[in-house]
């Protein structure tokens, strides 16, 4: 019988936390957990509560840059992420953050994510190898991302590497040498963002310094850092979607048969996955003064852990959630969050991570032989498979 996980933090690289989850929803789905000094929120309605608490803030108010950032190139795109913010400055940016992206064709997406999908998996006849799968999965972001950005084809490889030296230098765990690598990734990510705004062009970045003029915030620092930002923040989040969604053809061999015969189910498969085995189990809110949140008096200063992925598992949101099911209808998912800080880039990843295991199987990957000694990248919320490699 497998042991199940002590937290909810050690859940999101479990092999299976879903019975824990479901332990959770059931009977403690707003709790505050001694041991790890947070208030949990599991089931679905609190999870909407917090999310759409107005005491509720993305980071502690007294640091809104980690600890080890400020005065560096990482912190100086870490400060200005909309994602990041709260207050006056993040609504009207948002919106510029959401038109652009609502302005962006799905199917010119899929396009561009399979062109570099097919060139990123070299259009293999034999399957390639775990280690291959991995550097792919986290690649294919950057470079669809990037192109939709407009860097050019050429420097796709170097941004894609410098996005992953980002990101892990801006996560909470990073050592000494990621914080090396992270700023010199940085520091060369905010040289290329200004030179392509200061050119223009027709990419997202370009719209979106449009749509920011529209609502009064033309700053170029603040452009640029959230046009990087794009890349960042899907980064982990889509390598995890393609590794788990492979994963479930590798576990549900008559959902396999059927995406091999059509090929337009993977979208529906996509999009349970995003539901049922979530690439980002959860997020935080930081409390910024007394009051209640989902019918709990909480203080100023409290941090709450929102476990997104038991929320996706409650019933009362979705009947029968165990079940994996691509022609589950009418399906709530809170992979994305909720309220204003939700990620309006559901579409784009969504697409990427299609075209992404549609790419593989085309190279001919088999999913099945990729779970054999299979485990999770180390990561207190985000759920992505590392799959051997057998070369």
């Amino acid at each position: 019988m497998m042991t199940l996980p002590p937290d909810p933090i050690a859940a999101v690289t479990h092999d299976d936390p879903y019975a824990y989850y479901a332990g959770l929803v059931a009977r403690r789905p707003i709790h505050f957990d001694d041991r790890l000094g947070l208030w949990i929120a599991a089931g679905a309605d609190t999870v909407t509560s917090v999310l759409g608490s107005e005491l509720g803030r993305v980071r502690p108010p007294a640091e809104p840059v980690p600890p080890a950032l400020p005065g560096t190139p990482a912190g100086d795109i870490f400060r200005h992420l909309v994602r990041m913010n709260d207050g006056a400055g993040h609504c009207p940016f948002k919106q510029a953050i959401s038109a652009t992206l609502a302005a962006v064709d799905e199917g010119a997406v899929m396009v561009l994510a399979d062109r570099r999908a097919r060139l990123l998996s070299g259009g293999r006849v034999a399957p390639p190898g775990g280690g291959d799968v991995n550097d792919f999965a986290f690649a294919l972001s950057p470079h669809v991302i990037g192109g939709l950005l407009g860097v050019p084809d050429d420097r796709l490889p170097e941004v894609a590497q410098w996005t992953g030296d980002f990101v892990r230098c801006i996560a909470p765990a990073a050592d000494a040498g990621q914080l090396a690598r992270g700023n010199a990734a940085a520091s060369r990510l905010l040289t290329l963002f200004h030179d392509m705004l200061a050119a223009g062009g027709d990419g997202i970045l370009a719209g979106l310094a449009h749509e920011a003029r529209h609502v009064g915030r033309s700053a170029a620092d603040v452009i640029v850092a959230n046009g990087i930002g794009f890349l960042s923040q899907a980064y982990e989040a889509t390598a995890g979607l393609i590794g788990n969604s492979l994963v479930a053809l590798a576990r549900h061999h008559d959902v396999h048969v059927r995406v091999q015969h059509d090929g337009a189910l993977l979208r529906d498969l996509v999009q349970e996955v995003l539901r049922h085995d979530a690439p980002v189990q959860n997020t935080r809110r930081f409390v910024a003064g007394d009051g209640v949140i989902a019918g709990q008096r909480m203080k100023a200063g409290d941090a709450i852990l929102v476990v997104l992925a038991a929320a996706n598992r409650d019933p009362a949101a979705n009947p029968q959630p165990a079940r994996f099911d691509i022609e589950r209808k009418g399906s709530r998912c809170f992979t994305f969050g909720a309220g204003v800080h939700a990620c309006p880039g559901e579409r784009i990843a969504t697409a990427i991570a299609q075209a992404g295991v549609a790419a593989l199987i085309t190279a001919g990957l088999n999913p099945d032989s990729l779970l054999e000694g299979m485990s999770y990248r180390p990561s207190a919320n985000v759920r992505i498979p590392i799959f051997p490699d057998r070369a």
